[in-house]
């Protein structure tokens, strides 16, 4: 019994991780959610909403020149399954005389468009009526966040992993003239492929479970959710994690039902609109047009974002990148749970285009 209670700990840790949980670390982050309104928010399909809310905190101190104007804002973009709070996530590259330095940078940390927190199907009120958006839009929002709200002309970069990564590159696409830097990791030009694969039959998953009803539903649908964490869990990591983790046919089928209890804090509505948004998403052609300076991060055993189809693409195409890429059993969540491999390429990075 004490050896089923030790994996379903290890599977749990991870799962939550999944569903937005974030486990202890060694760097205090005190974040205070707050909330922007933006009227007349028009989507990138033409359809429209009276309002959008965007969630945001902030994290660090912002310097300002003599003219009054904020000159080290920064904006993290989270991933998938997170929110503003994901910065947390980067326990071994965020905090004091590390490259996420609050003391250096002025974090603008925003819950993307479509994750609870900001509007979503679920948090506003619309359900299945909620517009499709896409990450051009996710990032539009975080604009006018940072421009009307804040009052920022000018941010120092842009940073995010994974999702976070494309709204990164989104960022130096849409709006080039905006930031001096970038650091995108884990993430590609495009969504294609077996990612299609991957997250259209997670969608697909959740539509099959019968109380889905086209997004009408009562209840969330729970077994589709279920079975949708669980299939996807299995691109996570690598191989090796799973020899290493789970030593039994058993404890693998274990661990990918403990994964899916990651779904219980999801709305099904709000994973089906996210990887639409997902599959829209397509930056390749602009990136060579890209003027920021860029450091791309990749992890070499990411199963969802492999070196030669994706970050590696990313770092060719943009003028001048350049890359670090580093080993993870974690695979793709080797983006977080080992981004301390990177910390010391990303503040050297930081150091020449951005200097002290």
């Amino acid at each position: 019994m004490k050896k089923r209670f030790v994996l379903i700990d290890v599977v749990l840790t991870v799962a939550l991780l999944l569903a937005l949980a974030v486990p202890s670390w060694g760097v205090e982050v005190e974040l205070k959610p707050e909330y922007y309104a933006i009227k007349d928010f028009k989507f990138k399909s033409g359809q429209s909403l009276p309002e959008m809310k965007v969630e945001h905190a902030t994290w660090g101190t912002p310097k300002k020149d003599t003219s009054g104007k904020i000159t080290n804002a920064v904006v993290f973009c989270h991933g998938w399954s997170g929110s503003y709070t994901q910065i947390k996530l980067m326990k071994d590259s965020a905090g004091p005389g590390r490259a996420i330095d609050p003391e250096r940078f002025f974090y603008i940390l925003p819950t993307a468009l479509g994750s609870p927190g900001s509007y979503s199907p679920s948090t506003s009120g619309l359900g299945a009526k909620f517009p499709k958006y896409t990450v051009a839009d996710m990032v539009k929002a975080q604009y006018l966040l940072v421009t009307n709200h804040l009052k920022i002309e000018h941010l120092s970069g842009v940073m995010g992993p994974s999702m976070g990564g494309f709204q990164a590159l989104q960022w130096i696409t849409d709006y080039p003239d905006m930031m001096d830097w970038a650091v995108p990791i884990a993430t590609g030009p495009d969504f294609k492929g077996r990612n299609v694969g991957v997250f259209g039959l997670m969608s697909e998953l959740v539509r099959s479970d019968p109380t889905y009803n086209n997004g009408e539903y009562k209840e969330q649908p729970k077994a589709g959710l279920r079975l949708a964490f669980m299939n996807t869990y299995l691109f996570y990591f690598t191989p090796s994690f799973f020899m290493t983790k789970f030593k039994t046919p058993e404890a693998v089928m274990q661990g990918l039902e403990n994964a899916g209890l990651g779904s219980d804090k999801m709305d099904a509505n709000d994973v089906i609109w996210r990887n639409d948004a997902m599959m829209a998403y397509d930056v390749k052609a602009k990136l060579p047009q890209v003027k920021a300076k860029a450091l791309v991060v990749g992890v070499n055993d990411d199963e969802l974002f492999p070196a030669k189809e994706e970050f590696k693409t990313v770092a060719e195409a943009i003028p001048g990148a350049e890359l670090f890429a580093y080993d993870s059993m974690f695979g793709h969540l080797g983006c977080a749970l080992d981004i301390g491999k990177a910390n010391q390429a990303m503040l050297d990075f930081l150091n020449k285009v951005c200097p002290k």
